[in-house]
């Protein structure tokens, strides 16, 4: 009977190997991608080296800064995309005469489309699928998982302070504020660090938010991210000071207002624990 449970235990034991085996020789072997945030993915999972091309605004991981630059959201150039011959295209949703013009070539395509923060760790998962890295994503969106629910628990009993998530405006003035709505990853990504957005009831993933919007809803917290405009500490003390002519917003007239800069903190990518880390200690 030993033996024979043995047997059958080795038995599915090269099955799975035989499956995974097959899994990989069908995994695509050359990859483009569009979208920054999976492209980080992508190396994260192990997928790194079947990425042939990325698009123009791909920063990270550093290796992406080696590849072909095939256009992004709205300029992608196809031509080159063909000429790079890949057997899979990550384009974003809303991409639709590229997605007509792979179809016609016969290129497979990862359609990306924005979600909330629980997406993340969803397209992780399904980008591994895709790519035969089905393990190594699950792993990283279990990493991801388990420390979102850790800053969870630890806010959970904590005041939350109404907070006006800003994510543009114009350096030195208060022009041109744009601020996360109540809908998308920047507003759970505050709520998971235990904030409560001012502009919640707005179902928007963005506000142009003006200052007479700003001094009547009055917020306790301004929490600005700067990723792509990266600021030194004094740059980013002298931002913070721009916001002294509403004297009369709670955040300003106690001293509430921090800006975080840093590459990633709008990427709803693999970096999303830390950048809730970074929001959660500047709320609390």
């Amino acid at each position: 009977m030993t033996t024979r449970r043995t047997v059958a235990a080795l038995a599915l034991v090269w099955l799975s190997v035989v499956l995974e085996a097959g899994s990989a020789a069908q995994s695509p072997q050359r990859i483009i991608s569009l979208v920054p945030a999976l492209t980080e993915m992508l190396f994260t999972i192990g997928a790194g080296p079947q990425v042939v091309a990325v698009s123009s605004y791909d920063e990270d991981p550093p290796q992406v800064k080696l590849l072909p630059r095939v256009g992004a959201l709205l300029d992608p150039d196809v031509e080159r995309i063909l000429s790079l011959k890949p057997d899979l295209v990550i384009t974003y949703g809303s991409q639709m005469d590229l997605h007509a013009q792979l179809a016609r070539a016969g290129i497979p395509m990862f359609d990306y489309r924005h979600g909330g923060l629980a997406a993340i760790a969803d397209t992780l998962r399904a980008l591994g699928v895709r790519t035969g890295h089905p393990r190594e994503a699950d792993t990283a969106a279990r990493d991801i998982e388990a420390r979102l629910a850790a800053i969870r628990t630890r806010t959970a009993g904590s005041p939350r302070p109404r907070t006006l998530l800003v994510f543009g405006r114009e350096r030195g003035a208060l022009r041109n504020i744009y601020a996360s709505g109540g809908r998308g990853f920047l507003h759970d990504m505050l709520e998971a660090a235990g904030g409560a957005n001012i502009f919640a009831d707005i179902d928007r993933e963005s506000v142009q938010a003006t200052t007479e919007l700003i001094l009547a809803r009055a917020p306790e917290v301004i929490l600005e991210v700067r990723s792509t405009d990266i600021l030194s500490r004094e740059e980013a003390e002298r931002e913070a000071a721009s916001w002294r002519p509403l004297a009369s917003v709670p955040a300003v007239r106690q001293h509430r207002v921090v800006v975080l800069t840093g590459k990633g903190l709008t990427v709803p990518g693999p970096r999303v624990a830390e950048v809730v880390a970074r929001m959660a200690d500047a709320l609390q």
